[in-house]
């Protein structure tokens, strides 16, 4: 008997088996029944955001769903996920007041100089931001402008249907989170979005909390609530076909039956073999992924002749604790933290695209960073104050007293902490170019944290080719009958680029969408 367990904290893990041992702080579903049922309407292969999210949706247009998942815990990466949620055009945009001009149109001079192939989209939201300007009601972003950075930001190697599903369909995603008493409320800057685009949750005192830990345990409750059949510690091993349509899937020694199935397996991040083929130069990176990550739904579905795209696009993430492979998210660097090297200085962009800033990082002396906040930013995050009860931070009184525990000059360190403040009350960074909007907050008063970070790998953008209702295609450019495919298990949705927020805005949308399409299917 195998009970459901929803995984809340995130722990270390290697590139080499990418093995973990995560703390368990509770949200015991009820177990299993032995004489579990081994058919249903929807077979659902993965129990991590994407995966619920399609089995509750699935549920609520009336079918009956089993999920599979080799782990003994709900989650996947989703509860690895420390930022939030990417959707554009909400009501929680709306509360703030729009002061991005400067992203925005360092966004448009981007698009226009380097990517021509996009000028339509680029003048469809030069418009929009024109007539915003003209009536500036409400906070400015579009989903197009959403299309829009997600295009340059993955170099325009994305497929553009699929982020047109992505940008349209994410506010949505937010609406139906609020069904299952999750709520998104805060909005804030990041890396890779020309605005405050990014959902963010935050706890009874109104500080952030991390995404994951928060999604996970209200996701597993919702579908259990819903009678949602979950199948623990067992890996799917092979999709099973009748006459040319997937009709179920084997697990163990037992073959579960559905009218269609979705894989929600993740990416491959923890399967090293995968990673090496496609990037033998990341062999003996520290991979930040859930362990479970390793390509099963890619691989069953490529035995039966399914097509992938962008396999060897996989990202390194900037900033991640050198001692446990712990992710610092964005967040904190749009929200005014900043990024010094071994000799105290600032070096980058620090809010610029994960590969930008990592290929920046390793380019310092020793290939890291440290990553400075102060005491107002422990306050306003449950992030950072975890971070410390952690122990992954090193505390300093004063800033001297940080460039100690450093060891760096601290005449050095205050040198760029007093040019961070003026370019800060300037509004302009003449050196790096940091964008107006990720220039709002000076760094204050003592005492100071430190993390040590170091660029890891984080994230694979390949995967299965689908159509916009997620069914998978074969390497003959047609539909797979039966099979969809949703989250980090589809590619081409990132390019090679996966800002903060994104994977979580398409997990939620594309377990969605699936579980939309297939009840259409079936009715």
């Amino acid at each position: 008997m195998k009970k459901l367990v929803a995984l809340t904290l995130a722990s270390l893990m290697l590139l080499a088996g990418c093995s973990s041992t995560p703390k368990n702080d509770g949200n015991e579903a009820t177990p299993t029944p032995e004489a579990a049922a081994t058919e249903a309407d929807v077979i659902v292969v993965g129990a991590g955001g994407a995966g619920m999210t399609a089995a509750i949706e699935a549920v609520n247009a009336g079918k009956s769903v089993i999920v599979i998942e080799k782990a003994a815990m709900t989650g996947g990466n989703t509860t690895r996920s420390t930022g939030g949620m990417n959707a554009a055009n909400t009501p929680e945009q709306d509360k703030n007041d729009f002061a991005e001009d400067a992203g925005v149109e360092k966004m448009l001079a981007s698009a226009k100089e380097n990517y021509p192939d996009l000028a339509e989209l680029t003048a469809t939201v030069e418009k929009q931001y024109e007539e915003y300007k003209a009536n500036p009601t409400g906070y400015f972003d579009t989903e197009e402008l959403f299309m829009l950075d997600t295009l340059v930001g993955g170099k325009n190697l994305n497929d553009h249907a699929l982020v047109e599903v992505l940008a349209n369909e994410a506010k949505n995603g937010i609406e139906w989170l609020k069904t299952i008493d999750a709520n998104l409320s805060q909005v804030g800057s990041f890396g890779g979005a020309s605005v405050k685009r990014i959902h963010k949750p935050v706890n009874d005192e109104g500080k952030t909390v991390a995404v994951g830990s928060y999604l996970v345990p209200k996701l597993t409750k919702a579908a259990e609530d819903k009678g949602v059949q979950f199948v623990m510690e067992t890996a799917a091993t092979e999709l099973v076909v009748t006459d040319g349509k997937v009709t179920g899937v084997k697990a163990g020694d037992t073959t579960y039956t559905g009218k269609a199935v979705i894989l929600a397996t993740g990416g491959f991040a923890a399967n090293t073999e995968m990673v090496l083929k496609y990037k033998p130069d990341y062999k003996g990176f520290v991979c930040t992924n859930a362990p479970g990550m390793t390509g099963d739904g890619i691989v069953m579905a490529t035995a039966i002749g399914a097509d992938t795209v962008d396999m060897e696009q996989i990202q390194i993430h900037p900033t991640v604790s050198q001692e446990t492979s712990a992710l610092s998210t964005e967040g904190l660097r749009g929200d005014g933290a900043i990024l010094v090297n071994s000799e105290g200085k600032r070096f980058f962009d620090e809010v610029g695209t994960r590969d930008a800033v990592s290929a920046a990082e390793v380019a310092q002396p020793g290939g890291f960073a440290w990553l400075i906040v102060d005491n107002k930013m422990v306050e306003a995050s449950s992030v950072i104050a975890g971070y410390i009860k952690q122990g992954l931070t090193v505390e300093g009184a004063d800033v001297e007293a940080l460039a100690a525990a450093m060891g760096v000059d601290g005449a050095a360190l205050v040198e760029t902490m007093d040019k961070w403040n003026a370019c800060v009350e300037a509004g302009k960074d003449e050196e790096f170019g940091r964008a107006a909007e990720y220039l709002t907050k000076e760094i204050g008063e003592g005492p100071y944290y430190l993390v040590e970070q170091k660029p890891r790998f984080a994230t694979t953008m390949g995967g299965l080719v689908v159509t916009t209702n997620l069914e998978v295609k074969n390497t003959s450019d047609t539909v797979i009958p039966g099979l969809y495919a949703a989250g980090e298990t589809v590619g081409g949705v990132m390019g090679d680029d996966s800002p903060s927020g994104a994977n979580n805005g398409w997990a939620l949308t594309s377990g969605k969408l699936a579980a939309e399409a297939i009840a259409a299917a079936l009715n």
